[in-house]
């Protein structure tokens, strides 16, 4: 057994979402958004958590991380569950983040997300963005996605990631998971060769730069559902985010090729619940209808605002209205919703007064 795994056991007993590891402190879990320090454990040296990190890591992997001061892979503990990783390298020496990643894939129909999400699960193309800052709830949206998919119909259903995540086992759906560095050499030559391989749907782990982007466009034109996520807190910063990848030469086109492909864009955020005793998300949703193409060719990203507001009836909703709906059921301290709204002075009423 390698030592770190009683580090692992503990972030499971404590319900704690990712394991930190840095030479020069002493290890840390993440509990419901906040960091706590793991008992009665004292600083990692850089030789010590090096020796840890080693003991799970392939020859390969540690060649990688030796070379590059970098790696990601997953790792599984039988009995606690699989686990997201990260080797990296800091001013004092070797770091490390674990993310505990669900054994049970939680169905959409529990997971209390806005009836508009399951709808995505009906479309038969186009290209659909889960966004939000890292640890905000991205990938076990998709998860439930991709679960209810399975569940449902009959497709074959393809996932680029880095590393493999939730593990599906096939149901009415074929699943093939293909892990970045181990059964593709990149997310690029990845999504070249789906087009080979007969996907219906593909989920992209990380659309992070211009080919992945570019290509994940292309396989929704050519009539694939693309479900990819990006690090962007709302719809507009999203579809800048998308065009501003490409160059400016490319942009117009990319624009037309956005406008005809984007069929959503599902933002979340995380807050901590008013009882501190868990986590709750804030989302929003924008919703593709015969209006929204004409935004996007023309460049009207400022609109996007009302035009989520006009499409309150079709499941639409914006961020600011999710985190005063919060509010008001007494689900999220007022405050808390303040610091994450773009317009803060709608939410300064709730705030307690000093």
């Amino acid at each position: 057994m390698a030592q770190i795994d009683e580090l692992l056991q503990y972030l499971k007993q404590h319900k704690g979402s990712d394991l930190h590891l840095a030479a020069g402190l002493e290890p840390r879990v993440r509990v419901n958004g906040e960091l706590r320090a793991v008992e009665d454990q004292t600083q990692l040296t850089d030789e010590g958590l090096r020796k840890l990190l080693r003991e799970i890591a392939s020859d390969a992997q540690w060649r990688v991380y030796d070379e590059e001061h970098d790696v990601d892979f997953a790792y599984g503990l039988e009995g606690v569950g699989r686990f997201r990783v990260n080797f990296f390298v800091q001013e004092r020496g070797a770091g490390a983040v674990m993310r505990l990643i669900p054994e049970k894939i939680v169905p959409l129909e529990e997971l209390q997300l806005p009836k508009a999400i399951e709808g995505l699960v009906q479309l038969r193309k186009g290209l659909v963005v889960v966004t939000g800052p890292t640890g905000s709830g991205k990938s076990t949206t998709l998860a439930a996605i991709v679960d209810k998919i399975n569940r449902t119909c009959a497709k074959h259903i393809l996932t680029l990631e880095e590393p493999v995540e939730f593990v599906h086992e096939n149901k009415k759906s074929v699943i093939s998971h293909r892990e970045v560095g181990l059964h593709t050499k990149g997310f690029g030559p990845g999504l070249r060769a789906v087009i080979r391989q007969d996907a219906d749907v593909v989920l992209v782990g990380e659309m992070r730069d211009y080919e992945t982007i570019s290509l994940a466009l292309t396989a929704a034109e050519m009539g694939m559902l693309v479900f990819g996520t990006l690090h962007t807190n709302n719809a507009p910063k999203t579809i800048d985010r998308i065009i501003d990848t490409f160059p400016s030469d490319e942009q117009a086109h990319v624009r037309l090729s956005l406008a005809e492909s984007l069929a959503g864009i599902v933002a979340q955020l995380l807050l901590p619940t008013s009882d501190g005793k868990g986590r709750v998300a804030a989302i929003e949703i924008l919703l593709k209808n015969k209006a929204l193409p004409n935004i996007i060719r023309e460049n009207n990203i400022g609109m996007l605002g009302s035009f989520i507001q006009q499409g309150k009836a079709d499941g639409m909703q914006l961020m600011d209205d999710a985190l005063f709906d919060l509010v008001q059921a007494k689900r999220v301290d007022p405050r808390d919703a303040y610091m994450k709204a773009t317009e803060k002075e709608r939410f300064e009423p709730l705030l307690p007064r000093e």
